[in-house]
């Protein structure tokens, strides 16, 4: 008789929904699933789906695999380790190219779901941990301002079309200005909460020193990405870090023949993305490093906004090498670079 040596619940999470599927894995390393159901993605859900699992299962104990879906399967994450169970998120990158390994010609929510499951079955994933509570409120905070700044911008919009009137109305003019002066107060407050917290925490300071030596990397620039990826804790290397902010390029091919344009996929943090807009163009005006990959790419392809997304990337990449080794940013990095393959070079010819 085989036995049982693992269980995975693989939850495709929506934002109303999950859709789960029950494998397991026997000694002679084959995967079988064997249950599938809808559940509520809501706390009513959550206990369903905890008694609809134990009903389904044996043996040995149930692991639980979900993608990071924005903010969606968060919840749930928090309600299973609170009740004991083991928990592993995976990036979402890692799911679709493990999909297109299986032999699956519509895609589902259920097969989703199956995809999940046998991925957790087949590797040895890491168990998921709560983020610090402090990660968690500095994002609700940089979002809650990036919220704020934009609703700021569509007012601003307003007030310069009113004010471009023929007989603008002073009162309507007036209301405008007093929501821009509330928004100005509201993103103040929330600046002043963020640095509060900072300041209690000496770890998360230094932290911050060390990525705020990057050129065009502010403190609240830092603060976003560290909230974003809550301290980069499911990123393991760079190229997944820029799989999670949605820089990864896509390309489609067929046979030797490029069909269409190579791209970035945005299937990712889009706040990380808009974090590093702003940054990346300080970067390339003052920073000879980013000037140069500036440069190079737009005499390849010509296309400056490609060129600017591609050091985006780059900076994101270069704050996580930061965050990991403790090290600060070297302005003269290129200038020692070039000196040493200058030196290389005429030793070389003698």
């Amino acid at each position: 008789m085989k036995k049982i040596v693992k269980q995975v619940a693989g939850i495709d999470v929506a934002q109303k929904e999950l859709v789960v599927s029950l494998g397991r894995m026997y000694d002679d390393w084959s995967p079988h699933v064997y249950a599938h159901k809808t559940f509520a993605n809501t706390e009513a859900g959550f206990m369903a789906l905890i008694i609809w699992v134990k009903k389904q299962t044996e043996e040995a104990a149930v692991h639980f695999v979900m993608e990071a879906t924005g903010v969606y399967h968060e919840s749930l994450a928090y309600y299973l380790t609170d009740k004991g169970f083991e928990v592993s998120i995976v990036l979402p990158n890692k799911i679709s190219n493990y999909f297109r390994t299986l032999d699956v010609k519509t895609v589902t929510d259920k097969t989703a779901s199956e995809a999940i499951m046998l991925f957790g079955l087949e590797r040895k994933l890491d168990t998921w941990e709560q983020p610090r509570g402090l990660y968690k409120t500095l994002r609700q905070l940089t979002r809650e301002r990036g919220q704020l700044i934009e609703e700021r911008t569509v007012i601003k919009n307003q007030l310069h079309a009113e004010q471009a009137e023929a007989r603008p109305n002073k009162k309507t003019i007036s209301r405008i200005k007093k929501r821009i002066e509330l928004l100005n107060k509201q993103e103040k407050e929330i600046r002043e909460e963020i640095e509060g917290l900072i300041k209690e925490d000496k770890e998360m300071r230094g932290l911050l020193i060390i990525i705020c030596t990057l050129p065009g990397v502010g403190l609240l620039t830092a603060v976003t990405v560290l909230a974003e990826t809550n301290g980069f804790d499911l990123i393991r290397n760079k190229r997944q870090l820029a799989s999670y902010a949605g820089f990864d390029v896509k390309e489609k091919q067929s046979g030797t023949s490029v069909k269409g344009k190579a791209r970035i996929s945005k299937k990712g943090n889009k706040y990380l993305r808009k974090a590093m807009h702003f940054p990346a163009l300080t970067a390339i005006r003052h920073d000879e490093r980013f000037k140069a990959i500036f440069r190079r790419l737009v005499s390849k392809h010509g296309i400056k906004m490609k060129a600017a997304v591609a050091v985006q990337r780059k900076l994101l990449e270069m704050i996580y090498t930061l965050y990991t080794t403790k090290t600060l940013y070297d302005k003269e990095y290129l200038n020692k670079v070039n000196l040493e393959d200058k030196v290389t070079a005429a030793q070389a010819a003698r």
